[in-house]
């Protein structure tokens, strides 16, 4: 499986930042993929004739890269590597397990001839001291699991073939998984893909959640992680969680829920995206909707109980496609209508997309269009459905979900 032309996308963005004085930082969820990119642009380096002794590489993950060192040992180690008078790359795979990191991060990028690479499985690592430290001068990357078109590239299937099946695809990648390594393990059969994300999210939950919070109640954090993941696309606040967690004779306070939430945000789990008032163009503070970061974690976060409800998938697997194509996103309300996303594309545009299963009756394509109807403006409006035939109606684009998937390469 040629790993390069799946994550072409991501390596591109980065070619585009070498030598730039910026930091380059690789964010997004455990297993998502960040080593491996790292990997296929240091052997991008070495083929445009980069030496072996211009690249260093730490990974952080491992404890005797780290244990009994302070930042400024290694600091001072990979300051005497470097090659004089010639470009240096540093790379340091999961920096956040270091203390006192943002200094030595701040130390290479301040010395002459090195550019420096970061990868992390924590939000937070750009949320605090470093971003101050740093404002301005790096880019964030954020990386995602497969998209619909690399899930398919992985298992060869050519996307070019008219006659694919591509819902029976489409329930393989939101049942099974689209992280790069579960999709290798599908010959192994579904329970090594199920036992593979039982262990990522327990070392997610373990390693960047309950020890570094010290939450000491699991219970309660593992209720809330199963009540968002059975309510994807659903808007929830912190205390109608709380509500209705109470009615199960659960009792969890609202601010240890929203504190929960962030954590659960900052590990990339899930991701939260805040409601907009269409009339007023403004963004309203209360009920978010969350999605996850990969569907096939529903599985093992809701158990049995995981939500039936296909629309909602399909939303999700929508929205993690807006992201990757670099779209800002809100979901839309006012008083009489609400449209699953309002988004701002790169180019600063705005579009708007409605998303559902199939138009299946009257009442559905009535429901469906006239939500984007209702918005007077003249920006592009889309609905995506699995349904082969598309009708247009009033400037409102129909399209089937899965060609617009496999449509525009994201991130450009």
């Amino acid at each position: 499986m040629n790993n390069y032309t799946n994550r072409k996308q991501y390596i591109d963005k980065l070619l585009s930042f070498k030598d730039k004085d910026l930091i380059k930082v690789v964010s997004g969820l455990r297993r998502s993929g960040k080593s491996t990119l790292l990997d296929m642009y240091r052997e991008q380096l070495l083929k445009m004739g980069i030496g072996k002794r211009q690249i260093q590489f730490y990974n952080f993950e491992l404890p005797e890269n780290y244990l009994n060192k302070n930042w400024d040992d290694i600091y001072f180690e990979i300051k005497k590597k470097l090659q004089d008078g010639k470009p240096n790359y540093i790379f340091l795979d999961e920096v956040q397990n270091i203390p006192l990191f943002e200094k030595l991060v701040d130390g290479l990028f301040a010395t002459k001839n090195t550019d420096v690479y970061i990868t992390g499985s924590n939000a937070f690592l750009l949320s605090s001291e470093l971003a101050t430290l740093l404002s301005g001068r790096y880019i964030e990357i954020s990386i995602l699991p497969f998209s619909f078109y690399e899930y398919l590239t992985a298992r060869n299937i050519a996307t070019g073939n008219k006659y694919l099946n591509y819902e029976a695809l489409f329930f393989d990648y939101v049942n099974e998984t689209s992280l790069p390594k579960g999709v290798e393990l599908r010959e192994g059969g579904y329970d090594k893909i199920y036992e593979y994300l039982e262990t990522i999210y327990a070392t997610i939950i373990e390693k960047d959640i309950t020890q570094r919070y010290q939450i000491n109640d699991k219970r309660a954090f593992s209720n809330i992680v199963k009540f968002i993941a059975t309510n994807i696309g659903n808007a929830l606040s912190p205390s109608n969680i709380s509500k209705s967690l109470k009615q199960d004779g659960k009792n969890i306070h609202h601010s240890t829920v929203e504190k929960y939430l962030d954590y659960l945000t900052a590990s990339f789990v899930f991701y939260k995206v805040n409601r907009f008032d269409l009339k007023g163009k403004k963004q309203l503070a209360t009920q978010e909707k969350y999605y996850i970061v990969d569907a096939g974690l529903v599985n093992v976060l809701a158990g049995k109980e995981r939500t039936r409800d296909r629309g909602h998938i399909l939303e999700n697997v929508v929205y993690l496609e807006l992201l990757r194509r670099g779209y800002k996103i809100w979901t839309g309300t006012s008083r009489n209508s609400e449209v699953d996303f309002v988004c701002k594309t790169p180019t600063g545009n705005i579009e708007y997309y409605q998303v559902s299963w199939k138009l299946s009756d009257d009442s559905t394509i009535e429901r469906e269009f006239s939500s984007l109807e209702k918005i007077k403006d003249n920006y592009p409006k889309f609905l995506l459905t699995t349904d082969s035939f598309t009708i247009n109606r009033s400037g409102v684009i129909h399209e089937s979900v899965f060609n617009w998937l496999l449509g525009e390469s994201p991130l450009t």
